[in-house]
């Protein structure tokens, strides 16, 4: 009998997961408690900008031409555990107001929500990025709550979507975790991701705690390194040397590789700086407060890169005061191919400027509306002309193609200064500097 999959969340990652689960052939019932997202939804509308998503959930929502049907959206919990062989618990884990540690809340809610309706035998798979031993505590919950008793059984299996490629990653991804207690349960994943598994990805079967702890410690290794190369930065504007260059030199080492090694404004987002928080506040729960130290300055070098930004503006403006400059920022999320503007350092550079006096003028390809709702005393524009028109200086603070791909001279016929500063090491030097622009970028004083 096909196994039939329920999503509990619709957020980036349940909406996500519960079409590319309809993509894969099974049925899916995917349930929020926020009306206005499932109708979203229904309507083959996303909440947020994720390329490729609106497109599968046509495919297999019903309604639309030539939709599979598969995927179907409820708020009923009792429907929930009647209809599904296989739980997904994708809900959101924020950081805590005012602490580092991860708020619980949700993902407690939807679990003690769902098991008192699994009456059947049913696998629960948390896949929310949680601390480790969340998921020990989580089962006894299912087992004190369930009717069915031990035959409601949990799993954990960490997501690792990149926003932007995020269909991409769950269709075909580069690793499965599962933090299984049982065979059956392993079983019934294997069932669940056979047609990955087939194409080659490798399936990787632990416990509990080391499944929990696959995500937070890959997220934190991701932050270390490109907290690394920003840190080699400062020493190259000190000692004059290029850390484009020097990343590129490093990169040829295949132990370390050439991945995240661009220097720049920082990591930024509703996960790295977050799941790296909760991590050292975690370890020190556990008593294991030192061993997670160095996270302290990986995220003390990330947010200093912004600060840096501000006064690499200030100083090639002149070294004094933002009043009366016309800045303009390219780039309001925290990445391309995202309309996520959550912690964003373009954004946080863009209202520190703003807030020293300078008349700044954002323009994303995606993010405006969302950059509007977060810092409505900015200035917005629609295109990248328009941003860069009388501007005393242009900084391209987030990596789209789009930046990449403008033409120098045109901006330089509208902007009152040829000034780039380019916070992610992006834009090609030469190409600007011909068009008789000022090139600058943190780490590259002599580029």
């Amino acid at each position: 009998m096909a196994l039939k999959i329920t999503v509990i969340g619709t957020g980036y990652l349940g909406a996500t997961h519960a079409a590319a689960m309809a993509e894969l052939g099974f049925e899916v019932l995917a349930l929020d408690i926020v009306r206005e997202k499932i109708e979203m939804l229904e309507r083959g509308e996303t909440p947020m900008y994720e390329p490729g998503l609106e497109e599968l959930l046509r495919r297999h929502v019903a309604g639309f031409e030539g939709s599979s049907g598969r995927l179907r959206f409820t708020q009923d919990w009792a429907e929930v555990g009647a209809f599904g062989d296989v739980h997904f618990v994708c809900v959101n884990t924020p950081q805590k107001h005012g602490e580092y540690a991860c708020d619980m809340s949700y993902v407690e809610s939807a679990v003690a929500s769902l098991a008192p309706h699994l009456t059947r035998p049913a696998l629960v798979v948390g896949k929310s990025t949680v601390p480790v031993g969340s998921a020990d505590r989580l089962a006894r919950t299912i087992a004190a709550l369930a009717p069915v008793g031990e035959e409601a059984e949990l799993a954990w299996n960490p997501e690792f979507l990149r926003e932007g490629f995020a269909v991409q990653d769950t269709l075909h991804p580069d690793r499965i975790v599962v933090g299984v207690r049982s065979e059956r349960a392993e079983t019934l994943l294997r069932q669940v991701y056979e047609t990955p598994v087939a194409e080659g990805t490798p399936f990787v079967v632990t416990d509990f705690p080391t499944a929990e702890l696959v995500k937070t410690s890959a997220n934190s290794f991701l932050a270390t390194k490109i907290s690394f190369i920003n840190a080699m930065a400062e020493v190259c504007e000190a000692a004059d040397g290029d850390v484009a260059k020097l990343a590129e030199a490093i990169g040829y080492d295949d132990r370390i590789g050439k991945k995240f090694l661009r220097a720049g404004i920082g990591f930024g987002g509703g996960c790295l700086p977050k799941d790296i928080r909760a991590f050292m506040a975690r370890a020190g729960e556990l008593g294991a407060d030192q061993a997670l130290t160095f996270l302290r300055e990986i995220d003390s070098v990330n947010m200093r890169q912004r600060g840096r930004m501000v006064e690499l503006a200030r100083q090639e403006l002149g070294g004094g005061s933002f009043l009366g400059k016309r800045i303009a920022v390219l780039g309001a999320t925290f990445k391309p191919d995202s309309d996520d503007v959550r912690d964003s350092p373009a954004l946080n550079v863009a209202g520190q400027i703003h807030l020293q006096g300078g008349q700044v003028t954002v323009y994303d390809p995606k993010g405006m509306e969302n950059a509007r709702r977060l810092f409505p005393t900015l200035g917005y524009a629609d295109s990248a002309l328009d941003a860069v028109r009388g501007a005393d200086a242009v900084l391209h603070l987030t990596e789209w193609r789009e930046f990449r791909d403008l033409d120098p001279a045109a901006l330089g016929e509208v902007a009152t200064d040829r000034l780039i500063l380019d916070g992610r090491n992006a834009l090609d030097p030469e190409l600007w500097r011909k068009a008789g622009w000022t090139y600058r970028a943190m780490g590259r004083p002599t580029a």
